[in-house]
């Protein structure tokens, strides 16, 4: 069964063993002392292996409900001796503590603790050792006084119509207890016994139980309850409400509620607004012609915070799916989960709710609030760059800066204006499974990760980047869902009974299995209409409510029904229906928004791409292609001659415009830089191999055969700094790859911050790529001749390689003429240019568009040009037309982060000096002799916007605008 990536309990009443672990003694309290030992015998769920050099425990103590939940020992792939057991030399490894020490459990945790959970792992946690056959986590009891509620079963709910009756009977050991049975938290039955009986008659309404057994000091309670079948209204939806919630505009005190779950039988709304024990007046309606399930809320407190959940009932399931599933709304916006939000910082998301724990809730909830304060937007009128200049900023917020939110991306915002980058490529954003992810494992498409900050952070966010000229693009996951999403849920195959489970074959939104060979999480049926219609619905969302101007759709390979798992040749292959689907999704974007931006990960067959890229092109439209390039330019920047890059054109592809996203690397593939210094050529003269200096100084020439090439293009964060950081780096900062020896690879790990904690802003080899990049994107999206034609032709060896670009319905006094020129080689070299020859005459001067236009006589179009090893040059037949503020170098640049800011903020470099004033002109603070990274302290400034003079050591000035907040 497919199980959410944290930790899933399982309900295990042996205590004696479970596969290769045992306590010692095998009853114990909490307060004395245990052995447990694990075996690593060969066996299924053992990634660890029979020999492991050291064994880990990551363990927790809690309850019935949360095996995990008063306390956890151990840090997850850190080798520093906690939870380390001991070798006993026969392939059993111990560990000896004393439960209520060991997790350091308060009086009242001790009180309750029932159950002990763990996991075993090799030193640094990428091998693990679980519970076969399920692979999840062990789980004892703790307590010699034990309870065995045997009708009915614990945590479950009981079907019934109103007047039923419900037998419970429970056991106990350590002899006679005291029992007393609750029904919605008022003492039914009580009696005094070791066996428990009682039958409670003529139920009329929902009623949550609550069995505790005492005996001493310790009580045990078993929950259960019982759902009565209501009589379902049949009334019209009202028109115009959506699936999920509606709010009402008027009325504050008002919101309805709207789920589409066919085939269900009722549906209850639980929440804080009824004590999360719904009476029949929060049974749902049914519209009777769509089959949807409505409630109007009444009595509201606007500005206040609720949850609910929704209680889904189908009274004759099929063969291992529930009878009833609590789930939170499929079209969340807001999501609370007991799982994650634990975990959240406060300064992320401050005042986030607290998750409904003590109301015996599981799975995330739905947060609702009335009468919120609309955003007050300040662009409000922009417009998107044009898609044949966009140059796009893939970035993982996870990994772009230290706090890992929203906030951080605000605050390098002037990092992204100096680069000149026109948008911005969020890696997914939408509500996921855990908290550190790259966010393709989605599990709610409408709702924000808490993780990286409230919905009011990231409009501010979206806000400021429009602002500043800056489109925003997210990437969604529409391929698949993971497990925690309700529409898996509601209708799943779950023969465990916990809750958890893949599609089952009645569900309308996804397959049972994938139709084609790439799956991840649950795969979504697209000729569905359901899920259309929740496609569409999602697209709406993220437009209207927080003005995203495009979508990167993640594997679109996967929209196909016409293959299946495994087979490649089928899902590589040309497919009609994935053609129409995703063409039916684009045309739906462009009704909401006529300049949204469209791109898809499809890594396909030209035939294919060509309908999306062509399609609508006349309209301005056309779809863009993701067109990954990292195999040849890795290789070029490697020093090799294998590859040529002529695919980085969309001519290449039979695109008729210029809807092919090129880019040399992204979030999927290793970092170049990495290759080269460790697999690159380490001949010649300029070695690529373990010289870090000579590989960063290709990144050059990365950039000119890359972002100048017509069309849109795209760089992953930080490469223009030549970022140098294993895709595969774990999070001790070892080094495993997928093809490693060692199981499961760090591919996903968190990051360290490499950029930032290494100053590389003070690194003139990587300052150097930042300039040359910035000063190709600055080309790229001023001088018109870039969105004109271009050609690629190697001089006769890829390590030599030209890039024409030009328009010839130019006049000759004007940039109509660009030819790049790189070299890859492991040596200087000199390249025949072929200037054109058209409409010119030699010997005539070019200027070097990357060299402050300096003329250059070229005395014959093949006069043969020395490049030197790993470096490039960019001609033009005229001058540049930027104005020398508008290009001028920043291989000297100092910059100034984070900005915005509130108390403080740093320079990249040492400097002479610090000054700051008033837009006024007004000098109100100055620092002297300030040091890379240095805070200076601006708290008792007013909020506004300051100018900043940096006096550097040469004597030089450079003025910045800060953003005091």
């Amino acid at each position: 069964m497919k199980k959410t990536l944290l930790y899933i309990l399982f309900f295990i009443t042996s205590i004696v063993s479970q596969a290769q672990v045992t306590i010692t003694p095998s009853s114990f309290n909490v307060t004395d002392q245990i052995t447990i030992t694990v075996s690593t015998a060969a066996q299924t769920c053992n990634l660890v292996g029979t020999s492991p050099t050291k064994v880990y425990m990551h363990a927790g103590i809690g309850d019935d409900s949360n095996a995990f939940g008063f306390g956890v020992v151990g840090n997850w792939g850190q080798d520093d001796s906690v939870g380390l057991m001991t070798n006993n030399g026969n392939g059993t490894w111990s560990i000896t503590l004393t439960p209520s020490t060991y997790f350091g459990l308060n009086t009242t945790q001790q009180a309750n603790a029932t159950k002990l959970g763990m996991v075993f792992r090799n030193a640094n946690g990428s091998q693990t050792l679980k519970l076969p056959p399920s692979c999840g986590d062990f789980i004892f009891n703790v307590g010699t006084f034990q309870v065995n509620l045997t009708s009915p079963s614990n945590n479950s709910a009981t079907i019934m119509a109103a007047g039923g009756n419900l037998n419970i009977t429970a056991t106990n050991t350590g002899g006679n207890a005291n029992y007393n049975l609750k029904a919605n938290g008022t003492s039914i039955n009580t009696a005094t016994t070791a066996s428990y009986s009682y039958n409670h008659t003529n139920i009329t309404a929902n009623t949550s139980y609550e069995l505790e057994v005492t005996i001493g000091a310790s009580t045990i309670t078993r929950r259960f309850s019982v759902i009565v079948t209501p009589t379902t209204i049949s009334e019209a939806l009202p028109v115009g409400l959506k699936n999920g919630i509606n709010y009402n505009t008027s009325d504050f005190s008002k919101a309805t509620l709207v789920l589409d779950a066919p085939g269900k039988d009722f549906v209850y709304v639980a929440g804080s607004f009824n004590n999360w024990n719904p009476n029949s007046s929060y049974a749902m309606k049914k519209d009777p012609t769509t089959g949807k399930f409505w409630l109007e809320l009444n009595g509201l407190t606007s500005g206040v915070n609720y949850s609910y959940q929704y209680w889904v009932v189908d009274q004759t399931p099929i063969a291992n799916s529930p009878a009833l599933v609590k789930t939170a709304d499929p079209c969340s916006t807001t999501v609370l989960s007991s799982y994650d939000d634990p975990w959240i910082p406060s300064t992320t998301y401050p005042g986030l709710p607290a998750f409904p724990t003590a109301s015996g809730q599981e799975r995330e909830v739905t947060l609702l609030k009335t009468g919120q304060t609309p955003y007050n937007w300040i662009s409000t009128s922009f417009t998107k760059p044009n898609k044949d200049k966009l140059v796009v900023y893939e970035l993982l917020i996870r990994d772009f800066d230290a706090d890992r939110n929203f906030q951080d991306v605000i605050d390098r915002i002037q990092y992204f204006k100096d680069l000149g980058i026109n948008a911005i490529e969020l890696m997914p954003v939408m509500e996921f499974e855990g908290n550190e992810s790259w966010g393709y494992n989605t599990a709610f498409h409408m709702a924000l990760d808490k993780f990286y900050g409230t919905p009011e952070k990231f409009k501010e966010l979206v806000d400021l980047c429009h602002q500043n000229g800056i489109a925003v693009i997210l990437d969604i996951a529409f391929n698949h869902a993971f497990g925690r999403n309700p529409l898996i849920r509601m209708w799943m195959n779950d023969p465990e009974g916990d809750g958890w489970g893949g599609p089952a074959s009645d569900n309308p939104y996804f397959n049972t299995t994938a139709r084609h060979s790439y799956s991840v999480g649950e795969d979504f049926n697209h000729s569905s209409t359901y899920t259309k219609n929740y496609v569409k619905q999602t697209i709406n969302h993220w437009i209207t409510e927080f003005k995203i101007d495009g979508f990167r759709w993640d594997l679109t390979k996967g929209f196909t029904q016409a293959c299946s798992s495994g087979d490649d040749a089928c899902t590589n292959a040309y497919q009609q229906d994935r053609v129409d689907v995703l063409k039916e999704y684009a045309d739906y974007s462009w009704t909401l928004d006529n300049d949204f931006y469209v791109i898809f990960e499809h890594l396909g067959t030209d035939a294919e791409e060509q309908q999306w890229a062509n399609y609508r092109l006349g309209e301005g439209k056309g779809i863009m292609m993701w067109g990954e390039m990292y195999t040849q330019y890795r290789e070029l920047a490697m020093g090799y001659a294998t590859q040529n890059i002529s695919r980085m054109s969309h001519t290449s592809r039979g695109f008729t415009g210029k809807r092919l996203m090129g880019y040399p690397e992204s979030h999927d593939k290793d970092r170049m830089m990495y290759e080269a210094v460790t697999y690159g050529n380490g001949a010649g003269a300029f070695p690529v191999n373990g010289n870090l200096t000579n590989a960063l100084n290709r990144m050059g020439s990365i950039g000119a055969t890359s972002i100048l090439v017509p069309g849109p293009k795209m760089i992953w964060h930080f490469a223009e700094l030549g970022n140098n950081q294993s895709i595969y780096t774990c999070d001790n900062g070892t080094v495993n790859d997928e093809s490693a020896t060692t199981p499961g690879d760090c591919k996903l790990s968190t990051k360290e911050q490499v950029q930032w904690t290494q100053n590389w802003l003070a690194d003139a080899r990587r300052t150097s790529i930042l300039s040359d990049w910035s000063k190709m994107i600055k080309l790229k999206t001023s001088e018109p001749v870039f969105m004109g034609d271009h050609a690629i032709s190697p001089d006769a060896n890829n390590v030599k390689q030209r890039i024409y670009i030009y328009n010839n319905s130019f006049p000759t006094t004007q940039l109509r003429n660009v030819v790049v020129l790189a070299n890859f080689s492991v040596a200087n070299l000199t390249i025949n240019p072929s200037f054109p020859t058209d409409v010119y005459t030699y010997p005539m001067t070019w200027y070097d568009l990357m060299d402050n236009n300096t003329p250059v006589v070229i005395s014959s179009p093949t006069a043969l040009i020395t490049v030197n090893s790993g470096r490039f040059r960019v001609f033009g037949n005229q001058p540049s037309t930027l104005s020398s503020d508008d290009f001028d170098t920043i291989s000297n640049e100092i910059f100034i982060y984070p900005n915005p800011t509130r108390n403080s903020f740093s320079v990249s470099k040492e400097v002479k000096q610090v000054e700051i004033y008033t837009l006024t002109g007004q000098l109100v603070k100055s620092f002297e002799n300030v040091s890379a990274e240095y805070q200076l302290n601006i708290e008792t400034l007013e909020t506004g916007i300051y100018i900043i003079k940096v006096t550097d050591n040469n004597g030089l000035s450079q003025t910045k605008k800060l953003i005091k907040e």
